[in-house]
Parts: C-alpha cells; sequence; structure tokens
C-alpha cells in the first residue's frame, strides 16, 4: 500500500493559469479589447447557479466583461434562439455560455447549434467537436481541457500509458478519451471508454495508469478498484446528506479515503477539476477575443 499520493489540486494549477492569462489580457486590453462572455441562464437549477455565480466572480476578480441573462424556466425554444442570435452577433461578447441542463422541453442540442463556433467557449459546437474529433481542436470543452493542464502541469505522461474514461458524456467523458489519445505530446495513451452498459469495470480500472472518472455517483471507485500507483482524476462532485451546518458534504465519483492509500496521485473534491473548469472558460474567452484582433 501506498501512502501520501500526490494531490493534484486544481486550485493551484489554476492560479498559475490565470497568471499567464493576465498577461494576455493586458495585451488585449491595450487594444481596446475587454474578453466578454455571456452567460444564459434558464430556469433556476441550484447547481448551475452555484456554477454561474463561480464563473462571474472570476470574470470579476480579472476585469473582465461577464454578463449573466436569467431567463424563466418556462421560456419558450424561439425566444431563447432569438436571444443567442442577438448575442452571435454583439461585438461585446467574445464568448457565450448556454448553462446546461436546460429545462426538459427545450431541444438542447438545438440551442448548442445556434451557438456561432467561434464564440463557443464550451467546445460543445459539432463544428468545434468535429475539429477535437480530427486532433485539430478549436475550442476544447472546459472540463476535459481542465483535466489535460493538470496533468501537463504535474508532468503526468500519458505516452503509452493505459487511461481508462469511466462515462461518456459529450461534456467529459468522450472529449476526455479523444484529448488522452491525440497522437501529440501531452498525450498519445491507450484510451478505454466505460460506460453504463461495460460489464465488469473492475476488470479495466485495475489495469489502468490513469483512471478518470465522470459518472456523478458518489464514490462509486472504492480501494479495490484500482492498481497500485495508479493515477485517479475525479471529475464527480455529489452532495450527499450528512450532519453538518449545511447539511450535507461533497463527494467525488471516488471513495478518497480508502483509494488515496494506493494511489500515487489524486485530485480532491472539492479544489480538484472544478476550479479548473472556470480556469478554462476564462482561456477559451480570451482566446475568441484574441480571434477578433
Amino acid at each position: 500500500m501506498m501512502s501520501n499520493p500526490m494531490i493534484l489540486s486544481g486550485k493551484d494549477v489554476s492560479q498559475s493559469v490565470y497568471k499567464k492569462l493576465n498577461e494576455q489580457i493586458s495585451f488585449l486590453k491595450s487594444k481596446n479589447i475587454t474578453p466578454g462572455l455571456a452567460v444564459v441562464l434558464v430556469g433556476d437549477d441550484p447547481a448551475s447557479r452555484v456554477y454561474v455565480k463561480a464563473k462571474t466572480k472570476q470574470f470579476n476578480k480579472l476585469d473582465l466583461v461577464s454578463k449573466t441573462i436569467q431567463l424563466p424556466a418556462d421560456t419558450i425554444e424561439s425566444d431563447l434562439l432569438n436571444l443567442i442570435r442577438k448575442l452571435n452577433q454583439n461585438p461585446l461578447y467574445h464568448g457565450i455560455l448556454v448553462q446546461l441542463p436546460l429545462p426538459k422541453h427545450l431541444n438542447t442540442q438545438n440551442i448548442i447549434e445556434s451557438i456561432s463556433p467561434k464564440k463557443d467557449v464550451d467546445g460543445f459546437h459539432p463544428e468545434n467537436v468535429g475539429h477535437l474529433a480530427i486532433g485539430d481542436p478549436k475550442f476544447i470543452p472546459c472540463t476535459p481541457k481542465g483535466i489535460m493542464r493538470i496533468l501537463s502541469h504535474y508532468k503526468i505522461e500519458l505516452n503509452g500509458k493505459h487511461v481508462v474514461v469511466l462515462g461518456r458524456s459529450n461534456l467529459v467523458g468522450r472529449p476526455i478519451s479523444i484529448l488522452t489519445s491525440l497522437k501529440q505530446a501531452g498525450a498519445n495513451g491507450t484510451t478505454t471508454l466505460c460506460h453504463s452498459a461495460t460489464k465488469n469495470i473492475s476488470f479495466f480500472t485495475r489495469s489502468a495508469d490513469v483512471v478518470i472518472i465522470a459518472l456523478g455517483v458518489p464514490e462509486f471507485l472504492t480501494v479495490d478498484m484500482v492498481k497500485e500507483g495508479a493515477i485517479v482524476i475525479d471529475v464527480g462532485i455529489n452532495r450527499i446528506d450528512s450532519n453538518t451546518e449545511k447539511g450535507y458534504r461533497l463527494v467525488g465519483d471516488v471513495n478518497f479515503e480508502s483509494v488515496a492509500t494506493k494511489v500515487s496521485a489524486i485530485t480532491p473534491v472539492p479544489g480538484g477539476v472544478g476550479p479548473m473548469t472556470i480556469a478554462m472558460l476564462v482561456e477559451n474567452t480570451v482566446e475568441a477575443a484574441t480571434q477578433t484582433l
């Protein structure tokens, strides 16, 4: 059993990202360009509200333009599409983010496709997904991009390693399975994608050098599912009831206390992948602004 694994702190990595971005932001401002993000929030999902608040706070801290447009849950699709059309044409906003999940009556794919690929800082537009799939990424989805940045910051080499991804969502699982296997520096892993129909998931995770888990199932990954010295990236963030003042505590998709005794490096929850998602959103918005020069 190993003890004291390296803690892969997204908090620390994000600070180094902001430090680098400050230079680029100053340069853009000297050209009278202030990177701007418009966030559209439909309805009143509590988790979405928390995310949007954290994003806005970071944009304000860096003195960037950030506007949140809150719409009622019963907003009709044509009204939302009209709003996005206006934002596409508004030069004040270099990035547009529609916070997911959307209320059930809205067609998420229609909404994503209505965002200009040049302002799609979430990296979900089919055009950007296609660029990623052929190894020519433009805007990379923020969470997978953040995971790759954590690995590179801590000099974790994927070349020839077996990477097992748990979860196949378009937000995390699928794009990270592409990124880790791309034939380029920092990647070039042999990636296995597991999901709800995978039989005997432990068979795959036990052979993994790197496990990236994004299932949304509290403490799913246990110590018997990982091999000695593996690296674990936990994307999950789940609220579970507890006798604390808040009435809940945050846990990941990994049973941290047990798994940490066996692995060589692991991300904490909170403070792991979460801060990186926001840092990459800022970075993508700064990149979008730079493209207008």
